[in-house]
């Protein structure tokens, strides 16, 4: 017999009665506070030991790191790797090139010359079985804090071989970054060594992530390539290069929202893009090409894969693991509004969640407003939950995946850890977290051993429940 029942967001959670995977019950019944607030603090340290950027994070955004871990199964994360792959392999046709550049402005058909676009997010909710890509961001952040994040956790409900690889992820992770940043610079055919690059953001000082900007000016530096934080307001376009001030730039960091450099802020940026007199990375072409929205619509209905003449398997992965997707307009209006319970609806130019609606929440105003604009309307997947507070006084808290990608390669997943209808770093508790694949057979024993200690008592994960 089918025990699930249909939950308040509208999706039937996966049943108690024996229905969830391992790994979700982990994340259900672990209490640990696995982050190391002096590992944390080493971990941000500059080189002579001064804790100015722990404090800032302190200051600015206390609830930017989760206490506890998260847990997915290793066949999820296999998932995500088929879904990221299948993914790409539609980007590289041309016919979805060709369809999706057709209506994108003019500056997104323009050339990257050779670059890739740096730091793709795929954004997942996983649910039991299931696994819902939400959106791809082309400007993902928060690469570096994760890093930075992996050598402050100590791991609870696992082995030590899963601690020593968690701790050395981070450094590894690292030095993929870098890898990537030089991959990009070799991409553009420029014959000369990287210099210098500049981390572009509007009033990059007052963003939210700024001490993750900190990070990579650190991290360049290190490896002998100066780097500014800069607002593009301070560059300029000139004698067929781009400049701060006084400094050359070579490479660009976008951290902007602006997709397609068309604020006056950013002309001078704009201009050093189509006069290739900068690398620019993530660019704009690689926005409209995975992080359109309504990318989203033809990733997920059968009909149109099969005018790309997309392979069928790899048709079926995306139809798997993608949420059915719509663009909302007259002639489906009345449908949607009748099916609203069961969706979410997002502005196809919007990023962060910014002026989403989820439909059992909509208002008569509200939907007129959706009409009257460029909005998507996509099946809602619900997050994953993840266990919170004590185990005498339990709380629970909602998560996604984050995944980074470059090349069509999976780099990092983490966890983002919040309450609330969208991820927002304001919740205690909540923030990063770090993911660890586990396999089924070894999820089991660890919630065995779990049971048992909390059957005679005992703290769980040596000591370190709440």
């Amino acid at each position: 017999m089918d025990e699930t029942k249909q939950g308040d967001d509208g999706i039937a959670p996966v049943s108690e009665q024996g229905c969830r995977l391992p790994a979700e019950k982990l994340n259900s019944t672990c209490f640990c506070s696995s982050l190391d607030q002096g590992a944390l603090r080493h971990a941000l340290a500059d080189e002579l030991g001064g804790d100015t950027l722990y404090a800032l994070v302190e200051q600015r955004c206390p609830y930017l790191f989760s206490a506890r871990p998260v847990f997915v199964s290793e066949s999820q994360a296999t998932r995500i790797d088929e879904l990221v792959r299948a993914v790409e392999s539609v980007v590289a046709m041309p016919a979805y090139r060709q369809r999706v550049l057709a209506h994108a402005p003019d500056i997104a058909r323009h050339d990257p010359g050779g670059a890739r676009g740096v730091f793709f997010g795929y954004d997942f909710h996983p649910r039991g079985d299931r696994l819902g890509l939400i959106e791809i961001n082309t400007n993902a952040g928060g690469a570096m804090l994760n890093a930075a994040m992996a050598r402050a956790h100590r791991v609870c409900c696992t082995d030590d071989r899963l601690l020593e690889r968690a701790v050395v992820s981070g450094a590894v992770f690292e030095d993929a970054i870098l890898a990537m940043f030089q991959s990009e610079w070799t991409l553009s055919g420029r014959g000369r060594p990287l210099k210098r690059i500049a981390i572009v953001d509007l009033a990059p000082t007052e963003q939210y992530l700024y001490p993750e900007f900190l990070l990579f000016q650190r991290l360049f530096g290190r490896a002998g390539i100066d780097a500014v934080i800069a607002d593009p307001a301070q560059l300029s376009c000139r004698d067929g290069g781009l400049w701060m001030g006084d400094l050359q730039i070579d490479l660009v960091y976008n951290r902007l929202t602006d997709f397609m450099l068309e604020t006056p802020a950013c002309q001078a940026l704009r201009q050093a893009y189509l006069e290739h007199a900068a690398v620019v990375t993530p660019h704009p072409q690689a926005h409209a090409l995975y992080a359109n929205k309504r990318n989203l619509v033809i990733l997920s209905n059968a009909d149109l894969l099969a005018e790309l003449s997309v392979p069928r398997h790899v048709a079926d992965i995306l139809l798997a693991n993608i949420p059915r997707t719509e663009v909302v307009g007259g002639a489906n209006a009345e449908r949607l509004w009748s099916e609203r319970r069961g969706l979410l609806f997002k502005p196809m130019a919007g990023y962060g969640s910014r002026a989403a609606y989820r439909g059992d929440k909509l208002t008569k105003r509200v939907w007129q407003d959706i009409l009257a604009g460029d909005y998507i309307a996509q099946a809602i997947v619900a997050p994953g939950e993840r266990a919170a507070g004590t185990r005498d006084e339990p709380d629970n808290l909602k998560f996604d995946l984050r995944t980074y990608v470059y090349d069509g390669r999976v780099q990092w997943t983490a966890a983002r850890l919040y309450q609330g209808q969208t991820t927002n770093f304001r919740t205690p508790g909540g923030g990063f977290a770090p993911v660890y694949p586990l396999r089924d057979e070894d999820a089991r024993v660890e919630i065995d051993v779990i049971g048992r200690q909390a059957d005679t008592g005992r703290a769980c994960c040596a000591g370190q429940c709440g």
